[in-house]
C-alpha cells in the first residue's frame, strides 16, 4: 500500500536526472590528465578517498552525504575506467544526485562491510597511488593535490556563481541586521542565506566592536553588536570554496575605524592589482608587505595569515613571504590582510593578464584606490543609521 502511494506521487524537478554536457567534458578532461599522469609515473591507478579529491575529479560531486561524518565513497581511476567504491545504502543517492551521466562505474558492498576493505581488494596486485593511508597502495596526497589546480573553464564559471552567492549573503545580512542583536544571531542569519542556495558555510565570523583586533580568527559569540561589526564567511558549493568579508557600522563612523579600514583597503587593492598569471606569489606578497611598511605597520602582517590559493579546500597553498609558486590562470585566491580591528577577505580568480573579482560588491558602497595608475574598486564601509 505504501509502495502504491509512493508510485502515485509526482516527481519533483529535483528528482529528474539530467546530464550536464559541460560538466561531463570537465570530468573527461580530468580523466585524460590522470591517465597521462599514471603513464608518466608508471602506475595502474589512483584511489581518491578525500572529499576534496572526490569533488575535484567528479567536477562537483559530493562523497560527504551527511555533514560531519566520514565520506561515504571513494573513486578508483585507471587509464580506462572511473569506478565508485561505496556501500549499497549510498550508491543510489550518489549516482542519482551527484554523478548522473558522468560515466562512472559502480563497485559496491553491503553497508555492514568496511569500505577500506573494498578499497584494499581493488588495489591488490596493482601499482596504485592513494590520498589516504591504505594497505597495498602508496600514499602521495601532495602529488594528488597538485592535480586539482589550475581549474578549467567549467569550474571557473561555477566559481563565479558561488562568489556572487557568498558576497550577496554577507551584504544582505549586513544591510538587514540590527544594532543590539548578538554575533551569534547575525551568524545564523548569514548561514541561513547561504544554505537556502545550497552553499554550505564552513566558517562564519562576526566580530563586533573591534573584537577582531585581539582575535583575528574570531568566529562568533553571544556578545551584543553595538556600533560596528566585521562579517566574514567561507562557504562551499559544488566542492568549491569562496570567502567574502564586509564591515558595517551603525551611526557615527569612528575616525580610527575609517583609518584602519582605508589602510586595509590599500593592502587588498595592491594584492588584487598584482595577482596576475606568471607572477610569483612571493613577489606579489613583497609588494603587499611594502605597503604595510609605508603605512608604518611593520609588524602588523605577522599577527595573522595573509591569505591562500584556494579551490576545493579553504587552503590549497598558503600565501607566505618566500613562496615560489607561480600564479596560473584558473587559480583562485583569497587575500586576508588585516589592520588593527579590520580584517579583509575576498576571493578572486587569476586570469591571463587580469584578475576576476569573484566576490565583488553588488548593492554595496565601493572605494576606488589607485595602484600604479590602475584604479582598483573594492568594498567600502557600509554606514547605517543607528537604531
Amino acid at each position: 500500500m505504501v509502495a502504491g502511494l509512493m508510485d502515485s506521487l509526482p516527481l519533483s524537478s529535483g528528482e529528474f536526472q539530467v546530464c550536464d554536457p559541460d560538466r561531463l567534458e570537465s570530468v573527461e578532461r580530468k580523466h585524460r590528465d590522470v591517465a597521462a599522469w599514471l603513464e608518466r609515473n608508471g602506475c595502474d591507478g589512483l584511489l581518491l578517498s578525500r572529499p576534496e579529491n572526490f569533488a575535484w575529479f567528479s567536477s562537483g560531486g559530493s562523497s560527504s552525504l551527511m555533514p560531519g561524518i566520514e565520506p561515504t565513497a571513494s573513486l578508483f581511476v585507471t587509464k580506462d575506467a572511473r569506478v565508485v567504491l561505496c556501500a549499497n545504502t549510498d550508491s543510489g543517492e550518489l549516482f542519482d544526485r551527484h554523478l548522473t551521466g558522468m560515466g562512472f562505474l559502480l563497485k559496491e558492498r553491503p553497508w555492514h562491510e568496511a569500505r577500506p576493505l573494498l578499497c584494499e581488494d581493488v588495489v591488490r596486485g596493482r601499482r596504485v597511488v592513494a590520498d589516504v593511508p591504505l594497505k597495498g597502495a602508496r600514499q602521495n596526497s601532495a602529488a594528488i593535490a597538485a592535480l586539482r589546480l589550475p581549474l578549467d573553464e567549467f569550474e571557473c564559471r561555477r566559481y563565479r556563481d558561488l562568489g556572487k552567492q557568498v558576497a550577496h549573503a554577507v551584504e544582505a545580512t549586513a544591510r538587514t541586521m540590527e544594532a543590539g542583536q548578538s554575533e551569534a544571531e547575525t551568524a545564523g542569519q548569514l548561514a541561513h542565506r547561504l544554505l537556502k542556495h545550497e552553499c554550505v558555510p564552513l566558517r562564519v565570523q562576526v566580530a563586533a566592536d573591534g573584537r577582531a583586533r585581539q582575535y583575528r580568527h574570531w568566529t562568533f559569540s553571544d556578545a551584543t553588536i553595538r556600533k560596528w561589526a566585521v562579517l566574514s564567511v567561507t562557504a562551499r558549493r559544488d566542492g568549491l570554496v569562496a570567502t567574502a568579508t564586509r564591515v558595517v557600522c551603525f551611526g557615527q563612523l569612528p575616525d580610527a575605524l575609517m583609518n584602519f579600514y582605508h589602510e586595509a583597503a590599500m593592502l587588498a587593492a595592491t594584492a588584487f592589482a598584482f595577482s596576475h598569471a606568471g607572477q610569483s606569489l612571493g613577489d606579489v606578497w613583497q609588494r603587499v608587505q611594502r605597503i604595510y611598511e609605508k603605512l608604518g605597520d611593520h609588524q602588523e602582517w605577522t599577527l595573522s595569515d595573509q591569505g591562500a590559493i584556494v579551490g576545493y579546500t579553504p587552503c590549497e597553498l598558503p600565501i607566505r613571504p618566500k613562496s615560489e609558486t607561480i600564479l596560473q590562470a584558473g587559480m583562485p585566491l583569497v587575500w586576508t590582510p588585516s589592520v588593527g580591528p579590520v580584517v579583509w577577505g575576498d576571493t578572486l580568480m587569476v586570469r591571463d593578464g587580469a584578475v576576476e573579482y569573484l566576490t565583488a560588491p553588488d548593492q554595496w558602497p565601493t572605494i576606488s584606490i589607485s595602484v600604479k595608475g590602475q584604479a582598483i574598486s573594492v568594498p567600502d564601509l557600509l554606514c547605517r543609521e543607528s537604531a
